[in-house]
């Protein structure tokens, strides 16, 4: 969430099964940066939703086996996904799609029963990015038969991306564009930066509780453990799987937020890190990616340069 450092225009409305945020530095020209996200995002649904019988990605799957025309945009997508998941190790991998419909999450959010009696045995290792084959320029894709792909640990960060490039280079004004918790900005920044409140839900961070940064360019990405959530035969799980076992990770982390320099990039590596575990810090240290990382327990972490409280509302 963003806060009110000076006038800026902004507007907010339901999108890709969360809360959309549009923010603009040049308040005349919102309603046509409004016009823009929404037909953006609107595309960007057509094309990646597991949700909708209509969209590119269902028909991809019932296709599976044969090479598929498909769309730039979701050529696009899928090579952001694949690449998360090269530069990850596999660790965000888009082939967990049948592990995270098996933990319950099959429909829109908003939809799904929040207390699964039925028990599940984790899917096991998912069946691998590398079996997904993607000629970009052809725009052919081959999904293997039995695999089942969710884009979403990349994809409302790359439309975050997109659609805040889109929308400054269209109408030359700073841009902000929330999707969740993932946030682009581009173009101008306001004179103090894009104050941004850090917390473990998005729609309920307070500026005068949470701590506050100033983004001026890139993305920030917020992974949590704690929002998505809900019962499996008497077990709380959520939406972030770990390909190695078909299941969700062992619990270390409640919220991770990482800044990189696109949203994509942030939050491919707040999933990793989710998944990682103990083992995070030293991994987003490594790449020196500023990272806050919020234990089950509260105690905070901060690595790469992530600032102290007492600076962050200056970093």
């Amino acid at each position: 969430m963003t806060t009110a450092a000076e006038p800026l225009a902004r507007t907010r409305f339901r999108a890709l099964g969360t809360t959309a945020e549009l923010v603009v530095t040049a308040p005349a020209l919102l309603p046509a940066a409004d016009e823009l996200l929404r037909s953006e995002l609107r595309a960007v649904d057509e094309a990646c939703s597991r949700f909708r019988d209509d969209s590119e990605i269902t028909a991809l799957h019932r296709r599976a086996g044969s090479p598929v025309r498909v769309s730039p945009l979701l050529a696009e997508a899928l090579q952001v996904a694949l690449y998360a998941a090269e530069i990850t190790d596999g660790l965000v991998d888009p082939t967990v799609g049948q592990a995270v419909c098996d933990l319950g999450y099959d429909r829109d959010f908003d939809a799904i029963d929040r207390d699964l009696a039925a028990s599940v045995e984790p899917a096991g290792e998912v069946p691998g990015w590398w079996r997904v084959i993607l000629d970009r320029f052809w725009y052919e894709v081959v999904v293997p038969r039995g695999v089942r792909l969710d884009l979403g640990a990349t994809a409302k960060a790359w439309a975050a991306d997109r659609a805040s490039a889109s929308i400054s280079r269209e109408l030359g004004c700073g841009v902000l564009v929330g999707l969740g918790g993932d946030l682009a900005v581009a173009g101008p920044a306001p004179a103090r930066g894009w104050q941004v409140a850090v917390g473990d839900d998005h729609a309920a961070v307070d500026p005068r509780r949470d701590p506050v940064i100033a983004l001026t360019s890139g993305g920030l990405a917020t992974s949590s453990t704690v929002c998505r959530t809900w019962r499996r035969a008497g077990r709380t799980v959520h939406h972030i799987v770990d390909p190695r076992t078909g299941d969700i990770p062992d619990a270390c982390w409640r919220t991770v937020t990482v800044a990189a320099a696109t949203c994509a990039d942030a939050n491919t590596a707040s999933t990793a890190a989710v998944v990682l575990g103990e083992q995070a810090p030293a991994w987003l240290a490594e790449r020196r990616l500023p990272a806050r990382l919020v234990a089950l327990d509260g105690h905070v972490v901060r690595v790469a340069g992530w600032p102290d409280p007492a600076e962050e509302a200056s970093a």
